[in-house]
């Protein structure tokens, strides 16, 4: 076949009245698999990322200084929108159940009105913040008066109760006995310690608090500042909160592939219950706690009654060791005022504890976060310990979150290899054999009762 042919043939595939060359139209992409050339590159272009990799992770790790001092000048910066966020989280609850109860009411009594949820949001805003605002009114109300007076009496009673405590000293080492010859010593040793740390530790702290002093109170006005924008940017993110959660989908959905986007959107919303069942439940809890420690100690007639109940019910935020961060402190507030009232407080607080920890606590709280009591006290160790009183709060949702993917994860495997999940299927008789097969605990336990029995 000639060329001319060759270029009739084309003529005749193309539609009819348009004659056009072959390479005029787009060819066929050829099927054939990547050429030898293209293995090679594609294996030397994995090498040189690998490589690239390793050395941006050494550059971070000689550089985590700088970066780390970068992302917390991010943070300080954007501190507002972090407030914003969380006195959204806080506030959405009561907004969620203003709309839930108000909206029937609307549609009802205003049937011809345009967009009735933008009015019961409007509302339910309004009436979370009028809350928030009336409980830290309130809380400053009693606080401060409070604590004054407090500090106050301390001011005028706690010399006078160690002047005394000296005399009862000086009295027992008067005496020529083994017991006043130890207290001389530890008095001795105890004068010491107190003059070298006047000398050495107080005059120098004394001078930097005085040189930080204004630093301090642009502080204090730089957090409220940030917390009155935090508000407004609260806000605006409970107008648009289903608008960022569209925007979030998309994105997620955009980004990964469908069955990682519907895995990452199944954690955040398990995410969000455990976070929001944990910490609404313990505020709750801890307001609950805070006025029957109020009740209890008004009705014992015991010294600084509203600052100790405040500072039980503030510091029972934090699971399982805040009942005692809170209890020693105000139990030596109430021994200097009272001795005998600090052993009845102690009293009534274990009571307490155990009332919060056996019938209150489990009400609210439930089993929000599937820990047991070990990982609960791990979880708030390891994050007391990298992020202070916050870490300490949220250490348990957060490794809740954890413990749920990791549980997720285990389950999957188990799954997939045709075993149980139940962790008390993997008992003390329990076990998998070499081919895989799950041998139950009870086929074993009358195999080691024949066993027992033939010996």
């Amino acid at each position: 076949m000639n060329d001319e042919q060759r270029a009739e043939q084309n003529q005749d595939k193309t539609p009819a009245g348009k004659k056009s060359g072959y390479y005029i139209n787009q060819p066929d992409f050829g099927r054939r698999g990547p050429s030898k050339l293209r293995v090679q590159l594609e294996k030397g272009m994995t090498a040189f990322v690998v490589i690239i990799s390793c050395m941006l992770f050494f550059f971070l790790l000689l550089r985590m200084d700088d970066i780390s001092a970068v992302i917390w000048k991010i943070l300080n910066i954007l501190r507002p929108i972090i407030y914003g966020l969380a006195i959204a989280y806080l506030l959405n609850p009561i907004v969620k159940t203003v709309e839930r109860y108000l909206r029937p009411w609307i549609v009802h009594r205003f049937p011809n009105m345009k967009k009735p949820e933008r009015v019961c949001r409007s509302v339910g805003i309004f009436i979370a913040l009028v809350i928030m605002l009336a409980i830290i009114a309130a809380l400053f109300n009693m606080l401060i008066p409070e604590l004054y007076k407090s500090i106050r009496d301390m001011i005028l009673t706690v010399p006078g109760q160690i002047n005394t405590a000296l005399q009862t000293l000086t009295e027992i080492m008067s005496q020529d006995s083994t017991l006043g010859q130890l207290f001389t010593t530890m008095l001795t040793e105890i004068t010491g310690f107190l003059q070298d740390w006047l000398r050495t530790d107080l005059l120098p702290q004394v001078n930097d608090f005085m040189s930080h002093l204004t630093e301090g109170v642009v502080n204090v006005v730089n957090g409220v500042m940030n917390a009155v924008i935090g508000i407004i940017v609260s806000v605006y993110v409970l107008f648009s909160k289903e608008k960022f959660s569209m925007q979030t989908k998309k994105i997620i959905y955009a980004v990964f592939k469908p069955d990682h986007a519907n895995m990452i959107l199944h954690l955040t919303i398990k995410s969000n219950s455990i976070f929001g069942g944990f910490i609404i439940g313990k505020i709750i809890d801890s307001a609950i706690i805070g006025v029957l420690c109020f009740i209890g100690l008004s009705v014992l007639k015991m010294p600084y009654t509203l600052l100790v109940s405040v500072i039980i019910g503030v510091t029972n935020v934090i699971p399982f060791f805040g009942p005692y961060i809170g209890a020693i402190p105000s139990a030596v507030l109430i021994m200097l005022s009272e001795p005998k009232m600090g052993l009845y407080f102690i009293i009534f607080i274990l009571v307490l504890q155990q009332l919060d920890g056996n019938v209150i606590g489990p009400t609210i709280l439930g089993d929000s976060t599937g820990l047991s009591a070990f990982w609960v006290m791990f979880s708030i160790l390891l994050g007391g310990g990298l992020f202070g009183f916050v870490g300490m709060i949220l250490g348990v949702p957060t490794f809740a979150v954890i413990y749920y993917v990791v549980n997720m994860l285990i389950n999957h495997n188990l799954e997939k290899r045709k075993l149980p999940t139940a962790t008390d299927c993997y008992d003390k008789y329990s076990y998998v054999d070499a081919d895989g097969v799950y041998v139950h605990s009870e086929k074993n336990e009358m195999k080691q009762e024949n066993e027992n029995k033939g010996e």
